[in-house]
């Protein structure tokens, strides 16, 4: 599929998930991505450089599957009604809005199949929009919920454990950008999670893409 279809879909996702990171914080008492214009669907005010723009091009042009992120949401911890609690959901919310954007991509892809409402040509066209839509949504989640500072995952991990051990195992953060670059070009990381990919897409009924 086109350069000019996968950008807007992976731009779209990665804006949800960072909103939806803004909207539980605030859900539980923190405003800062709404007071710094971050809960919104703008694009603008996500655009991170690299995550948004030169991965996914250098993705396209390598023929790796499309990957990025938007620019995170301000989150204040100690504005949240309990911080240590409150970050497993403000975490989770980023990934479980990616998931549910796979399911509804299912559920069309389903219509599609099930029911010969469109023309041949634009069957064919929408329902590959849609297995895109359920690809990247399904990425997405999995890869952010690797439990790896700053990764989604790993602020879950802290908010189950003990304070002492949530602070030192906070302190990772100082290496995770390195640790995640060392297990992406190594090729370990897609070997833990292309299998969890692949189950998620079969079970959504979608193409395992990932090896």
């Amino acid at each position: 599929m086109s350069l000019i279809i996968q950008l807007p879909v992976l731009l779209f996702s990665v804006i949800l998930h960072e909103y939806a990171h803004g909207w539980m914080a605030e859900r539980h008492g923190d405003d800062t991505a709404r007071i710094m214009g971050r809960l919104t669907f703008n694009p603008i005010p996500h655009i991170d450089l690299f995550g948004t723009i030169i991965l996914p091009l250098l993705a396209v042009i390598s023929g790796a599957p499309i990957f990025g992120w938007a620019k995170p949401v301000p989150v204040n911890p100690y504005r949240l009604n309990d911080p240590q609690k409150d970050m497993i959901w403000v975490s989770l919310a980023g990934p479980l809005s990616n998931l549910s954007l796979a399911v509804v991509a299912s559920f069309g892809m389903w219509i599609v199949r099930s029911f010969g409402i469109f023309s041949p040509v634009l069957a064919v066209s929408l329902y590959q929009l849609l297995s895109l839509v359920l690809f990247i949504n399904i990425l997405l989640p999995v890869f952010n919920l690797f439990p790896i500072p700053p990764l989604d995952g790993s602020r879950v991990v802290m908010g189950l454990l003990p304070s002492n051990l949530a602070y030192k195992y906070a302190q990772l953060e100082n290496y995770g950008f390195f640790i995640i670059i060392i297990l992406l070009s190594s090729g370990i990381l897609w070997r833990i999670l292309g299998p969890i990919v692949n189950f998620l897409l079969f079970a959504l009924g979608g193409r395992t893409l990932v090896a």
